[in-house]
């Protein structure tokens, strides 16, 4: 009977741990260590642009560029939350980035302009299977995108957003505060994640991986 109580306990304690492996803060709520940044034309040090007090990321939106996490991440959940600081604005969170290129990574972009959060942007020749160029256009864009499937689940200006992004084996969807606004599907399976600096201030905090 101990026996059986002892395998229990230690099957659970298992269990417990594997979950818990399984959730990582990628920021850690104090600065942005892990992180490094890539600014249009190097204009500015990163640290004139992104910067966090009290557990919440600002980012001034100029220049141009983004932060990016070192480590590549394959099989994911990321949830994070934003907001406009001011005035509603342009930024995006990317993902499965191959390259980091200056001043737009090769990967995707789920699109944050207000409006329009949950479109999934390609990036610098990143593709998705989904896309179709329009019937009588025979040029690809350079910012090809494939819309999102619902009207605006945005809240107001100042209110947080959550954005829920998930990645398993190159199937995409995204959802923008619960609602689902995109799915697809890239041949690109790992890559970085990064949030742009693009238009005005904006916020994120939570920024959670599983």
């Amino acid at each position: 009977m101990q026996k059986t109580i002892l395998s229990a306990v230690l099957l659970f304690s298992l269990l417990i741990a594997g979950c818990t492996q399984q959730s990582e803060k990628i920021f850690n709520g104090k600065d942005l260590s892990g992180w490094n940044f890539v600014l249009e034309n190097d204009a500015v040090p990163g640290d004139q642009v992104f910067t966090v007090e009290e557990g919440v990321i600002s980012v001034k939106g100029e220049p141009l560029g983004y932060m990016y996490t070192r480590e590549k991440y394959r099989n994911f959940t990321l949830g994070l939350e934003y907001r406009w600081a001011d005035e509603a604005s342009n930024s995006g969170v990317f993902f499965l980035i191959e390259d980091p290129t200056n001043p737009f990574p090769k990967g995707i972009e789920c699109q944050l302009m207000a409006g329009k959060a949950g479109d999934l942007v390609m990036l610098a020749g990143a593709d998705l299977k989904e896309f179709k160029l329009p019937e009588g256009v025979t040029e690809r864009p350079a910012f090809p995108v494939i819309s999102k499937m619902q009207p605006s689940s945005e809240n107001a200006t100042g209110e947080w957003n959550k954005v829920k992004i998930t990645v398993n084996e190159g199937l995409i969807e995204v959802w923008i505060n619960d609602i689902l606004q995109n799915s697809a599907t890239s041949e690109v399976k790992e890559g970085h994640i990064g949030l742009q600096s693009e238009g005005k201030e904006i916020q994120f905090r939570n920024i959670v991986l599983h």
